[in-house]
């Protein structure tokens, strides 16, 4: 069935340069319960178009929605444990409920997000059980967002097939291998019970230092990155799931991390228009779902201070005026430092509304922030036609992607789709195109004895026939370092894997060299490592490592593999 999908839509998909807009029906938001409702013009009639007929049923919806179900909708908090009936201490001291499916009920969010480290992930027949169980316990039914970005952030782990993340996909060139990566990814999450995908990073990594992007980007062209995320969020809604383009307004260029600081972004207003906006553009070309905000400041683009997060000249001046997007802005999430510095857990949520945000994602402290929006908008502060603008676009998201009509996820029919033969072949493919060859390609194949060191030397070494392996952490110890070292002596060749390689692995490469071997460099993140690092001969970018990637990674060792890839982003050296 995908193979059809893929073939129909790489064959068939405009290129980004020349597709036009999706039109998207955002309904107006209903009249306040109580007043007479407004004639529908024929363009709102239910009968005059799909679309219509979405928002006919949105704003019938929304009618009969209580002022607490309606704040609801604003927030996507994470629930703990594995089943939607099973209690959970954290439930208990964060919800006042014991169960997620309890939460649900009382809270009428507008979704939740799962994660590993709450309980929700074990395997595809729980998670589906989860879901299930969550929707059942829905009066409307969730947004069920995961952060499945694939590569370095991939939240679903080793229950969903392993696609090589964005940077690798952006060494490709290919904006079919985006769309595939996206039309894989969303099969499964569809299977799974989720609906929506925090991907793709629209974000343009322009700054080698940058701590919490990296290799997360598709690249540092704008242009390029520009036409991966409007096939990926096109790869993504063929696969029947929504898309969220991040971070808004860009994230591309700084070196503090949002989750620990708050950056601030110096890009003048023509900067930001040529490097950052491209990607935001193309994705809501293609009709993107949501677009989430960024904990960084951009003084140039608001002098305020406050984060984007926070800011109503970017959300709403730059992103709905004059981008005219009219989709679903969702917040980052809100426990991270960036977003807390200046104002309290109660007054982020209230003054994230007030900027334009339709949606909260992961408050820290659930119980205030949502007594502070319903305070809000009883006080007038935030007024019900501000809010009910927000619900409607939430409302329309899920009407469009089917949601509203309910979907029952079968357990078992999400285990046979989940990491099936077909969607592990596509992503090997594409790990394939990705490895790129920054040095040294004409000394390749690998020949004679090998030892592979460094993080996941041990996994590569089992894919390399003959090869031994002296693994190391991430982090090297000088033991490590001299058993690899005394290793080496054994050897005709080195292979060094290294991920973001800091002191330590720079050690492990300066050791490697001192043996005056030959020495390849498997880069397993972001390549800009490759500049600090020396003495190595050939230098061979995969840009993750996952197994797919190590695979393809060890066909470039051996021959079997010509690497193709290209590098996406700039290396002085």
């Amino acid at each position: 069935m995908l193979l059809a999908i893929l073939a129909a839509g790489c064959a068939g998909a405009a290129s980004p340069a020349t597709q036009a807009p999706p039109t998207r029906s955002v309904p107006p938001p209903a009249t306040p319960s109580g007043a007479s409702s407004p004639t529908p013009t024929p363009a709102s009639s239910a009968t005059s178009s799909p679309g219509a007929s979405a928002a006919a049923v949105v704003a019938a919806r929304l009618a009969k929605m209580s002022l607490a179900e309606k704040v609801g909708q604003l927030f996507m908090p994470v629930v703990y444990g594995p089943r939607a009936d099973g209690a959970h201490g954290e439930n208990q001291a964060r919800f006042g409920v014991a169960s997620p499916a309890a939460v649900v009920a009382k809270y009428h969010p507008g979704g939740v997000i799962l994660f590993p480290w709450a309980g929700n992930v074990a395997n595809a027949g729980q998670v589906a059980a989860l879901t299930r169980g969550l929707q059942k316990a829905a009066e409307i039914p969730l947004l069920i967002g995961a952060d499945q970005e694939n590569g370095v952030v991939s939240r679903l782990g080793s229950i969903v097939t392993d696609v090589p993340g964005a940077m690798a996909v952006g060494a490709t060139g290919e904006p079919d291998d985006a769309r595939a990566a996206a039309q894989v990814t969303g099969a499964e999450l569809r299977a799974l019970g989720i609906n929506l995908d925090f991907a793709p990073v629209a974000d343009v990594n322009v700054n080698p230092a940058n701590p919490v992007i990296g290799s997360r980007s598709y690249g540092s062209d704008p242009s390029r990155v520009g036409a991966m995320v409007g096939a990926a969020v096109e790869g993504f809604h063929e696969a029947g799931v929504g898309s969220a383009a991040k971070h808004f307004p860009g994230h591309g260029d700084t070196t503090t991390d949002s989750h620990t600081g708050l950056p601030v972004i110096r890009h003048t207003r023509s900067q930001w228009d040529r490097l950052d906006a491209p990607p935001f553009r193309q994705a809501i070309k293609r009709g993107v779902d949501v677009i989430m905000s960024a904990h960084v400041v951009m003084p140039k683009l608001d002098p305020s201070g406050d984060p984007a997060t926070l800011s109503k000249p970017i959300l709403t001046g730059l992103l709905r005026d004059e981008l005219g997007y009219d989709g679903v802005v969702t917040t980052d999430a809100l426990d991270m430092r960036g977003v807390r510095e200046k104002y309290g857990d109660a007054e982020v949520a209230v003054r994230a509304i007030l900027a334009g945000v339709d949606l909260l994602l992961m408050p820290p402290d659930f119980r205030k922030a949502y007594t502070a929006v319903l305070d809000a908008v009883k006080s007038g502060r935030i007024s019900r036609d501000r809010l009910d603008r927000s619900v409607t676009r939430l409302l329309t998201l899920k009407a469009e992607r089917g949601i509203l009509d309910g979907d029952p996820v079968d357990a078992g029919e999400a285990a046979g789709v989940v990491r099936s033969s077909e969607h592990r072949k596509i992503a090997q493919g594409i790990a394939d195109r990705s490895v790129t060859a920054v040095k040294g390609a004409k000394s390749l194949p690998v020949k004679g004895k090998v030892l592979v060191t460094g993080p996941a030397g041990r996994r590569l070494a089992d894919m390399l026939d003959g090869a031994t392996a002296s693994g190391t952490g991430d982090t090297p110890t000088a033991a490590q370092i001299a058993s690899a070292r005394s290793a080496a002596a054994g050897a005709d060749t080195v292979v060094v894997t290294t991920k973001d390689a800091g002191p330590a692995q720079t050690r492990l490469v300066d050791a490697m060299a001192g043996t005056g071997k030959k020495v390849v460099i498997v880069s397993m993140g972001a390549p800009y490592e490759l500049e600090r690092l020396r003495g190595y001969d050939t230098a061979l970018a995969v840009y993750s490592d996952g197994a797919t990637s190590l695979r393809a990674a060890a066909k470039a060792l051996t021959g079997t593999l010509t690497p193709k890839g290209t590098l996406p982003v700039d290396l002085k050296r």
